[in-house]
């Protein structure tokens, strides 16, 4: 018996949602990751992402006037988006930034569109979830990529106008993560359609957490399709098939809300049965008919790689502008408290997460502006981006403390807090991403061979043994290969390479090599060892792509650092850049380690640790004195900190906007504050009950002039009206800041 015919007995077949999911997208930057000789020629030579001339002024007009337009709390606390916001994302073609400009659309670069939604997002979850899905996976991505031109004439204009607005439903109450599962079908039957009896599908469905439901004109459905009585041929099921219905059409039904954590926007469900649909509304028409699971899968990529990485995104622009000015201005003990070590361990985790999470927002989809439609890079995106902005958020309420469990205006945290987890679940359950699909999918498609070897043992062809066995000899020298390579670097880690020009990225592209090798032996050997089990190891699997997607994070953060930080600015980013590079790199060893701890063959796991000299944590560490620096450079106010918090857009009497008074105001007068402290120090000037009456004796003391003095005494107005929250009367009717004012000066005067 061949070894081809051993193993195909016991080698799982590939099911054929599998094989079109494999099929789907491109392989990019992670392929030479997983085979372990990460690709920086590649990575450096990547186009990069600007924002086109009217890209940039729709974010300086429409987007703008919608940030000034948005109150958060009134959103939050009524039923739904106020009609005047909707009418205005219509009006200004918000629906339609990925639609062709010759359909009326804005036809602006995933770069811009990520930008956009990660602006709005900074002061509306429920406004900027309203704008990314009809951008991303929806009747408007599928139309383009797979519609007939009737249909794409038909509804690209309307969706670009919007007169028309889409949903897609996909979800069912006993199919979420494992989307193939879905029982909804449709049986190819004859009926009746505008009066002639014509070819069609009888249609039963119930979905669930349909985004843009309960006001969407245009239903694309996904559903499984039967062919009982042979009208298209002897096959009888012919697989997940996409439509796209009229909310008019007889049957449809659209219109039940669910509540998805208090966020206001439009979620729900739709249900139809046994409802008549022709032939032609089928994306693509009859002959996409069970093409749906890989028209899906191909478009995942907007939602994962560009909307909801910037959500996280967002997140973490939030947390640390946020974080940094009420650090910078907010009091404890006579310090401010960015000044105390516990809050600069949580500011500096910020600020270095908020720079890689940039990073990655760049890269990924600077790479979906190729033309690449990258599905592993797209997970690892999804993934990290909302959990590494679900970690930043944790850290960032810490810091600001009962400001931040008030609601209300001034509240710049809690919205996010609150809608963090909806980004984390849909698009797939975060568990699955991690554990399931990011090496799942990167085993099959960025090894070299394994997909063709899968293909040839399965293979039924009488020349498959000799394909095999020349697949087997190319696999063999590829893993050999890759041995001696992670033994080279494990053993003399000097002679990794490094082609940066800038002498401070060496050392952690040497490290990336490094790592990337010994994952390459380790994949290598899971599959020898473990076979078709490691589909079902998952434990394993989650971080072998945990290190695939750290050391892609590491490539993002050392790009950005080379290409998006001018000369001038570089000190200032260096802080920002080593913690996010370091802290990529420690956790993807973190993950090789935890890999070996627990991998089930002793002897195997002897040989591995041998054969990659990985006996010990090698990677640069982040050091208490790094920590303090990059706290410190979190509260200063440069350039580099405006640019990787440049999604918070300010406006008049916001939150944000009463942080950041406060905060430069602060900054303007550091050296008249300093004179007031070592008045106070030498006893040249008495402390007041209150700043105010301390100022005041300071000046009346000549401590400082009329001109600081004025400029003290508006600072400290603005600091009080920062650390202050919303307040309320008993019947939880928001207290003006008119009030407040007036109670306070009321209060004074007594």
């Amino acid at each position: 018996m061949s070894l081809r015919t051993q193993l195909r007995k016991i080698l799982p077949s590939i099911s054929i949602t599998e094989q079109e999911a494999l099929d789907a997208g491109d392989v990019w930057l992670e392929g030479s990751v997983y085979q372990g000789k990460p690709d920086f020629g590649a990575l450096r030579a990547v186009t990069e992402a600007k924002l086109s001339a009217d890209e940039q002024a729709f974010l300086d007009g429409p987007v703008k006037t919608l940030m000034s337009m948005i109150d958060e709390n009134q959103i939050q606390n009524s039923k739904h988006l106020p009609d005047h916001i909707l009418d205005f994302l219509k009006q200004e073609k918000f629906f339609s930034l990925i639609i062709p400009k010759q359909y009326g659309g804005l036809e602006f670069s995933p770069y811009a569109n990520s930008t956009i939604v990660g602006t709005i997002a900074t002061k509306s979850s429920a406004v900027a979830v309203t704008v990314m899905v009809p951008n991303s996976l929806g009747p408007g991505e599928l139309l383009l990529h797979y519609g007939t031109a009737e249909q794409q004439a038909h509804y690209l204009p309307r969706l670009a106008n919007g007169r028309d607005i889409p949903c897609f439903a996909l979800t069912s109450p006993e199919a979420g993560s494992d989307a193939g599962g879905i029982p909804d079908q449709g049986i190819v039957t004859k009926g009746m359609y505008e009066g002639k009896e014509v070819l069609g599908l009888e249609v039963t469905w119930d979905k669930r957490y349909i985004t843009l439901a309960p006001i969407a004109t245009v239903l694309g459905l996904a559903f499984k399709v039967f062919d009982p009585d042979g009208l298209l041929g002897s096959k009888e099921s012919l697989g997940i098939t996409c439509a796209l219905i009229p909310k008019s059409h007889p049957g449809v039904e659209l219109g039940n809300r669910h509540d998805p954590m208090g966020i206001r926007f439009y979620n729900g469900t739709t249900r139809g049965k046994k409802v008549f649909i022709p032939m032609e509304f089928i994306i693509g028409g009859q002959k996409n008919i069970g093409r749906g699971w890989q028209m899906l899968v191909s478009c995942l990529g907007a939602g994962r790689g560009i909307s909801l990485p910037a959500l996280g995104v967002s997140s973490s622009q939030v947390a640390l502008k946020s974080a940094s000015e009420y650090a910078a201005v907010r009091e404890q003990f006579g310090l401010a408290i960015g000044q105390f070590e516990g809050i600069q361990e949580k500011l500096a985790d910020i600020a270095g997460k908020a720079y890689l999470q940039e990073s990655m927002r760049v890269l990924t989809t600077e790479g979906l502006g190729m033309g690449l439609k990258p599905s592993v890079v797209t997970a690892i995106a999804k993934y990290h981006m909302t959990e590494l902005g679900r970690d930043v958020l944790d850290s960032a309420m810490d810091i600001l403390a009962g400001k931040a469990i008030q609601n209300g205006p001034q509240n710049t945290l809690a919205s996010g807090y609150v809608a963090q987890p909806i980004a984390i679940t849909v698009e797939g359950a975060n568990i699955l991403t991690r554990n399931l699909m990011i090496f799942g999918q990167g085993v099959m498609r960025c090894h070299p061979y394994l997909q063709s070897m899968v293909e040839s043992i399965h293979s039924e062809s009488p020349a498959a043994d000799k394909e095999f066995n020349k697949i087997l000899r190319k696999t063999i020298g590829y893993s050999v290969g890759n041995g001696f390579r992670a033994f080279k670097l494990g053993a003399f880690p000097f002679l990794a390479s490094s082609t940066s020009r800038l002498p401070e990225v060496a050392e952690y592209e040497k490290a990336a090599q490094q790592l990337s090798a010994k994952l390459a032996v380790y994949a290598d050997f899971s599959l020898l060892v473990l076979g078709g089990k490691l589909k079902q190891a998952e434990l394993l699997s989650a971080r072998l792509g945990d290190v695939m997607s750290f050391v892609y994070a590491a490539m993002a953060s050392i790009r950005y650092y080379e290409q998006k930080v001018s000369e001038s600015e570089r000190a200032q980013a260096a802080p920002y850049f080593h913690y996010a590079t370091r802290y990529a790199l420690a956790e993807a060893e973190k993950a090789l380690h935890k890999f070996l701890d627990n991998f089930p063959s002793a002897a195997a796991r002897r040989f591995m640790r041998i054969a990659t000299v990985n006996f010990t944590h090698r990677m640069p560490k982040i050091s208490d004195d790094m920590i303090r620096e990059l706290a410190k450079a979190a509260q200063l106010d440069t350039a580099f900190k405006q640019q990787i918090t440049h999604l918070v857009k300010p406006t008049q009497g916001d939150g944000h906007d009463i942080n950041e008074q406060a905060y430069k105001a602060k900054m303007a007068c550091l050296d008249s504050l300093s004179k007031v402290k070592k008045a106070l120090r030498r006893k040249e000037i008495k402390a007041g009950v209150s700043f105010d009456e301390t100022l005041n004796n300071a000046f009346v003391a000549s401590v400082v002039n009329e001109q600081e003095y004025i400029k003290l005494v508006d600072y400290n107005r603005k600091r009080e009206k920062a650390i202050r929250v919303d307040e309320y009367d008993f019947d939880l009717n928001l207290i003006t800041d008119e009030k407040t004012d007036e109670r306070l000066k009321t209060a004074v005067n007594q």
